[in-house]
């Protein structure tokens, strides 16, 4: 056997909307996320899960909760696992932000590798910590299935790190809307992408609302 890494962005929030930048604020489901999460919860129950892990925002655990108690494995908290922090950008919009902070945004969209928001967390900063949780993964469990749900950047620079994808480029090369599931096998070659993006667990009306 092998292990089989399954990447799951938490569902829809107000923010994923409006799109307005959401870190370490610790904002609810919509109705329409506690939605996608008993979706995905009824799709994937018959996978033979090996362990769940999940950022600690309430987020990413009311969306992982579903499939644990139908499968009855308890979800393991890893703060590496939590979305980027987005500093003095928090809650504010992309116009926003270039307004009151242009410089800095200008910087971060070029190379938000090596560039923090204004306050925040390089994409660097987010490889480093993520990458702690993945080689735990790794080391505790040499093959069987194991749910990741994360957040939109963090899930993006994880698997640019896997890859070999340049962590600068995570927001040009790898799109993650909400509820998205990602496939990556650890193989003795290395990390082999099997899915990106899959939401065909949704409903179709569900998988009208993209919620980059």
């Amino acid at each position: 056997m092998t292990l089989n890494l399954y990447f799951l962005r938490h569902g829809e929030t107000t923010s994923s909307q409006t799109g307005t930048f959401c870190g370490r604020l610790d904002i609810d489901l919509t109705s329409h996320g506690y939605q996608m999460a008993h979706q995905f919860a009824e799709a994937y129950k018959d996978v033979t899960w090996t362990a769940i892990f999940a950022s600690p925002l309430h987020r990413t655990m009311a969306t992982a909760t579903p499939l644990s108690e139908l499968i009855n494995v308890p979800i393991q908290k890893r703060d590496g696992l939590k979305e980027i922090a987005y500093g003095e950008w928090e809650g504010k919009t992309p116009a926003e932000v270039n307004q009151q902070f242009h410089d800095d945004y200008v910087r971060w969209l070029a190379d938000p590798g090596w560039n923090a928001p204004s306050g925040g967390e390089k994409g660097i900063d987010i490889a480093r910590r993520s990458s702690e949780v993945l080689e735990e993964i790794e080391q505790t469990f040499s093959n069987g299935n194991v749910l990741v749900v994360s957040h939109k950047s963090t899930i993006r620079i994880m698997l640019c790190s896997l890859l070999g994808i340049d962590i600068g480029r995570f927001r040009d090369r790898i799109g993650m809307p909400v509820a998205a599931v990602s496939i990556i096998t650890m193989s003795e070659h290395g990390p082999l992408i099997e899915v990106m993006g899959d939401r065909s667990h949704l409903n179709q009306d569900l998988r009208a609302r993209y919620g980059t």
